[in-house]
C-alpha cells in the first residue's frame, strides 16, 4: 500500500534513541513472574501512559475472585497481589478499537554462571541488547509504547481507539489477561508483540502442566534389593510418554509445518529422594504436555492419562501401585486467528510497507500464551513482535533495536490502518 501522508507524519514521530533508552530501563526492573518488581513494574508503565495524556486503569486484582472462576486459566508462581494495567485513547469518532498487548513478567535468570554478567543490568553489543526480558518480551511491550507515543507526538486524529494492555503472569497461565478481559477491556482486533522473527503467528499450540507421582518401596541402600526405587519404577513411564509424543505429532496442522516437533511433551523436573543411602520411595516428575490446534484440552489431558495407566498396567509393580497424574500450574489452550481474517494481511502489508520487502509468513507456534484468552472471548488476534523466541528463556537472550523499531513502525502504520484516522 501507498503510505499517505497523515502515516508518513506518524512514522516521522518514532523516536529511535527513546526506544534504545526505555529498553534499557526497563530490562532492569527484575520483574520475574509473581515477585514485587512485577508489580513495580506495571506502576512505572502507568507513568508512561499517563505522560502519553492516555485514559489509564491500573487497578489492583482481585485475586480470590479470579481464582475462583471456573474458567481460570491456572498459575504456578506463588503471589500475593496482580496488577492490571489497560491505557486507551479517547474515542474522536465511531471507527474500530484496537489492542495492542504485552506482558511484563520474565521467567527466572537460571544459572546465573551461565549469563556473561547480571541478567538484570543489560548489555549492549553493537545495536543488540542482551539481558533477561530483551527477546521475551520487553522489546514488545517498548514497541507498543513507543507506537502510541508516535501516533500522540504526530498528533494524529483517529477514528476508532488503540489501547495498550499490558499484562502480568503470561508466563505462567494467564492470569493478567485473563483478569483485564474479565474487567471488561475487550477489542475489535488485538495484537500481540510476542517475539515472532519478522513472521505472522496467526495461531498458537497449549500446554498443560502435569504432574506424576509415582510410589516406591523404602529401605536401606545396602539392601536396596529389599525396596522398590520410585526411579526404577517411573521408567517405564517416563518411555511410555516419549512415545505418547511421537504419535501425536504424527499428523499436525500445516501452520506447525517449520517445527520439528510441534506439540512436544518435556518433563521439566523430576524429584526423589531425601537421603543418599535411602531407597526413594517416592518420585514426583512434573512437564508440559503439549496441545494441538483445535484440540480441547479435555483430550489432551485424557490421552496423557491413559498413556500412563496403560503403563502402569504394564508393570508388576505399578500394576498394584499405580502412578497418580494430577494437572497443576499453567493450563494454555490452543487458539488461532480465524482463516483469512483481515488482520493478517493489515499487519502484514504494514510490514511490506515499512521494510520494503513482501508479506510475512504465516504461521503456527508450538508454545501457549495469551493469544488463546483473546480468540477465546472472540477477539481476532495475533502476535507479531520483535525478537526471536529461539533465545527466550536462555542466558543467550537478545534482542535488536533495530528489529524492535521496524516493529514499532510497523505498529504505528497497523494501528492506523485498523482504527482509521480523521
Amino acid at each position: 500500500m501507498t503510505i499517505n501522508d497523515v502515516e508518513a507524519a506518524a512514522l516521522a514521530a518514532v523516536d529511535e534513541a527513546a526506544i534504545g533508552r526505555l529498553l534499557l530501563d526497563l530490562l532492569e526492573v527484575p520483574s520475574v513472574t509473581g515477585t514485587a518488581a512485577e508489580s513495580e513494574l506495571q506502576h512505572v508503565l502507568a507513568g508512561h501512559l499517563e505522560r502519553l495524556d492516555l485514559d489509564v486503569d491500573l487497578w489492583s486484582m482481585d485475586l480470590p475472585a479470579l481464582r475462583s472462576h471456573p474458567d481460570f486459566p491456572g498459575g504456578e508462581a506463588p503471589r500475593t497481589e496482580a496488577w492490571g494495567l489497560v491505557a486507551g485513547t479517547r474515542t474522536q469518532g465511531d471507527g474500530p478499537s484496537l489492542v495492542l498487548q504485552g506482558h511484563v513478567d520474565v521467567v527466572p535468570p537460571g544459572d546465573l554462571a551461565q549469563w556473561k554478567g547480571d541478567p538484570f543490568r543489560p548489555r549492549v553489543d553493537g545495536d543488540v541488547v542482551h539481558g533477561r526480558g530483551a527477546c521475551d518480551m520487553k522489546a514488545g511491550v517498548v514497541a507498543i509504547l513507543a507506537a502510541l507515543s508516535a501516533v500522540k507526538a504526530a498528533g494524529t486524529r483517529l477514528n476508532g481507539q488503540v489501547a495498550a494492555h499490558f499484562v502480568v503472569s503470561e508466563e505462567d497461565g494467564g492470569l493478567g489477561a485473563f483478569g483485564t478481559l474479565r474487567r471488561g477491556h475487550t477489542g475489535d482486533a488485538c495484537i500481540i508483540a510476542e517475539p515472532t522473527s519478522g513472521a505472522l503467528m496467526v495461531a498458537n499450540a497449549g500446554a498443560l502442566t502435569f504432574r506424576v507421582e509415582v510410589a516406591g518401596q523404602a529401605t536401606h541402600g545396602s539392601t536396596r534389593y529389599a525396596g522398590i526405587s520410585a526411579i526404577d519404577a517411573y521408567l517405564p513411564v517416563h518411555q511410555a510418554l516419549a512415545r505418547l509424543e511421537t504419535r501425536r505429532n504424527a499428523d499436525t496442522d500445516p501452520l506447525m509445518s517449520a517445527w520439528e516437533i510441534p506439540y512436544p511433551l518435556s518433563i521439566g523436573t523430576v524429584r526423589a529422594g531425601d537421603w543418599a543411602s535411602t531407597v526413594p520411595d517416592l518420585l514426583v516428575a512434573e512437564g508440559r504436555l503439549g496441545v494441538a490446534l483445535g484440540e480441547d484440552p479435555a483430550r489432551a489431558r485424557a490421552e496423557l492419562e491413559a498413556c500412563v495407566a496403560e503403563a502402569c498396567a504394564a508393570d508388576p509393580w505399578l500394576r498394584a501401585h499405580p502412578a497418580v497424574v494430577t494437572w497443576p500450574g499453567g493450563q494454555f489452550a490452543s487458539g488461532r486467528l480465524p482463516a483469512g481474517h483481515p488482520l493478517a494481511a493489515l499487519v502484514g502489508e504494514a510490514h511490506a510497507d515499512v521494510t520494503g520487502t513482501g508479506r510475512p509468513s504465516e504461521r503456527g507456534a508450538p508454545y501457549g500464551s495469551d493469544l488463546r484468552l483473546y480468540a477465546g472471548e472472540g477477539i481476532p488476534t495475533l502476535q507479531y513482535g520483535p525478537g526471536d523466541v529461539r533465545v527466550a528463556h536462555s542466558p543467550q537472550e537478545q534482542v535488536s533495536v533495530n528489529e524492535v523499531v521496524t516493529v514499532t513502525r510497523s505498529l504505528v502504520l497497523a494501528t492506523l490502518r485498523a482504527v482509521g484516522t480523521r
